[in-house]
């Protein structure tokens, strides 16, 4: 969790009562995290009124209390692909802003869905970009995964439609779709999104389809509109948080899992293909706090 942990740590560390004052600058220590003010106060003051019954009287058991509040926050991701019947199609549509990292996600995905025995296919839909169609194919070369791709301008539906027929004849059983970055200020390419979404869902019956927004764990608060205006145009499934380094602060997770009901799925720390990993709401908490 980086510096914002190592804060957090501190802060408990040289505080010696269990006061008011401890509260309140808790407070405002978690809207400098980015957890936002209204999810900031109405946290502490559930800590406050559960150390108050539980009769904790150290700093030390006020940081372990509210450790287990946020994890309480978390919404319990969903766990692999087990869950399915054997045979079923999935299809994965990533979503995202431009310069967030969605197709090395995609890469990434894809090598470590095949370590869960799958078949992946990588769809090459972000169109705009002839540079995006490229990188897609060079990662599924050095992964030995199956791209399906379009010429530039094409029609990023269409794309994702020939990899649902190329699974469905045999060639995979999970279809990972990169998609154009779309600014979520920008309502006409928002709309051209859910025209996607129509059309995949409408070719994709049958199978197993999700749709995931991938979040820069650095642009804090940001993430939350981010995340707000595609789910409210597409209806989103989980979300992932790339660029997860020492500069996130990471409290913005609270918010979208409170705020939006949507969970983080998966987060990447790194450019190599290993370097993601499957989200797990207890350890975030504990390295959200300091204590991991």
């Amino acid at each position: 969790m980086g510096t914002f942990a190592q804060r957090l740590k501190k802060f408990f560390g040289i505080q010696h009562v269990v006061s008011e004052s401890l509260f309140e600058e808790l407070t405002d220590l978690l809207v400098e995290g980015d957890f936002g003010a209204a999810g900031a106060y109405k946290t502490v003051d559930t800590l406050r009124a559960l150390c108050k019954k539980e009769k904790i009287s150290d700093a030390e058991g006020v940081r372990k209390s509210l450790a287990q509040l946020l994890e309480e926050l978390l919404l319990e991701p969903e766990r692999g692909t087990g869950d399915i019947p054997a045979g079923t199609l999935e299809v994965i549509l990533l979503l995202g802003v431009n310069g967030v990292g969605k197709t090395t996600t995609a890469a990434k995905l894809a090598d470590h869905y095949r370590s869960c025995h799958k078949e992946p296919i990588l769809a090459a839909a972000d169109t705009f970009r002839a540079a995006a169609i490229d990188q897609l194919k060079i990662h599924g070369e050095r992964l030995g995964v199956r791209v399906v791709a379009h010429k530039h301008g094409g029609d990023p539906a269409a794309v994702i439609y020939d990899a649902i027929e190329a699974a469905r004849s045999g060639g995979g059983d999970l279809i990972i779709a990169d998609t154009a970055g779309r600014m979520h200020t920008k309502s006409a390419l928002v709309e051209e999104l859910k025209k996607i979404d129509r059309v995949v869902e409408s070719k994709a019956q049958g199978a197993r389809y999700r749709k995931w927004l991938v979040l820069d764990a650095t642009t804090g608060r940001n993430a939350l509109v981010q995340a707000a205006t595609f789910h409210q145009a597409v209806s989103l499934d989980g979300l992932i948080l790339t660029k997860y380094d020492s500069s996130a602060k990471g409290g913005v997770v609270f918010s979208l899992a409170e705020d939006l009901k949507l969970p983080v799925l998966f987060i990447g720390t790194g450019e190599k293909y290993p370097d993601i990993h499957p989200f797990d709401p207890h350890t975030y908490a504990l390295e959200f706090v300091g204590l991991a």
